[in-house]
């Protein structure tokens, strides 16, 4: 009885959020992701001293103990144990400490960020819970739609690399070897990025290029459009 009493409060602080415990260990939970990933991000800088990579040396150990812990404690409050074990969030947990532990030099601690979802899943408040579905509606209204976008971009960009190809292969052999080279101009230019690494020296290459542009602009636009219009349409459903 005593047992079966603990595992149901353990539950209740691992997987709840309507309680004062639970609340709190999502809390803290959510600081050590956030406090993993920014000590994760300190370690990228050089020239850092000993005493720096030390402490975070020792954070490192003191959260992946910690999410161990918290690891081993949802498998054994599971009502499906092998179920948790191999679903996306299990995956992400188990994922995010295992390379600690096996010291294979494949960091995989950015993962950790992921494991934020967990909270906005676990969070059972409802209006996080009608956004997340009115979106999941509004993709399922214009889903067609988006298909028929993706085609339609994956067209233009080959299109695009072909064109470009044309006109600034003979004026730039190295940089426009092949369409495929051709490629990363297409996507940056349909993109807007313009990144400004590869760029068109000849007199039709511009022209082409500002067709291009023209045609990008309206591409960033279209996706936004039509999940808003989904949304709207979603909302005016509800009401």
């Amino acid at each position: 009885m005593a047992i079966s009493n603990s595992l149901t409060w353990i539950k209740n602080v691992v997987e709840c959020t309507d309680t004062p415990a639970g609340r709190r260990f999502d809390l803290f939970i959510q600081f050590l992701i956030i406090l993993s990933i920014v000590t994760f991000s300190i370690e990228t800088l050089p020239n850092l001293g000993q005493p720096v990579k030390a402490v975070l040396r020792y954070i490192e150990v003191a959260v992946v103990l910690v999410f161990t812990m918290e690891y081993a404690l949802r498998i054994l409050v599971s009502g499906h144990k092998i179920r948790f074990i191999f679903s996306f969030f299990g995956l992400v947990d188990f994922l995010a400490i295992l390379p600690f532990y096996l010291a294979l030099g494949i960091d995989l601690r950015a993962i950790r960020a992921l494991r934020l979802f967990r909270l906005v899943w676990l969070m059972k408040l409802a209006r996080y819970g009608r956004a997340i579905e009115r979106f999941r509606k509004a993709f399922e209204i214009a889903k067609e739609e988006v298909a028929l976008y993706l085609m339609f971009t994956l067209i233009l960009l080959f299109l695009s690399s072909v064109g470009i190809y044309y006109f600034e292969h003979d004026a730039q052999p190295d940089e426009f070897q092949s369409v495929f080279h051709a490629m990363w101009w297409a996507v940056a230019t349909l993109s807007t990025v313009g990144y400004g690494d590869i760029y068109p020296v000849t007199a039709g290459g511009k022209v082409f290029t500002f067709f291009v542009l023209i045609l990008g602009l309206g591409i960033v636009s279209v996706p936004s459009g039509l999940i808003a219009s989904a949304l709207m349409r979603v909302k005016s459903e509800e009401l």
